[in-house]
């Protein structure tokens, strides 16, 4: 469900639409919402996440389940629904040994490059 190009001053967006909006070809993101630099998308990976470092600053909401969440030069951490995360433009990052229910909100902000 992607809004038009003159966004609402108001959008709601359940996870049970959020997970119909997931392209049936197995693609495990998709973008739900756009407004100014916001994209705000929903991921739920499989058995394995590939993602690659990505150009703007982002921040992930786990929405349910759970999962190891691993940042270039960080700890591994347990993450679970309810949990916030951010992760900086160009910084390499992936879920690992995801619960089968595994699902989370992307939210990509601010200029190409990230925000200092």
């Amino acid at each position: 469900m992607r809004t038009p190009a003159t966004a609402p001053l108001f959008a709601f967006v359940p996870p049970t639409e959020a997970d119909k909006a997931l392209p049936a070809e197995g693609e495990p993101y998709a973008v739900l919402f756009e407004h100014g630099t916001l994209e705000l998308g929903w991921y739920a990976p499989e058995d394995v996440d590939d993602q690659q470092p990505h150009d703007r600053d982002e921040l992930y909401f786990i929405s349910r389940g759970r999962a190891h969440f691993w940042v270039e030069g960080e700890e591994r951490r347990e993450v679970y629904a309810g949990d916030a995360l951010f992760v900086a433009a160009h910084r390499a990052h992936r879920f690992e040994r995801m619960s089968h229910d595994f699902r989370t909100w992307v939210a990509f902000y601010g200029p190409k490059g990230g925000e200092r």
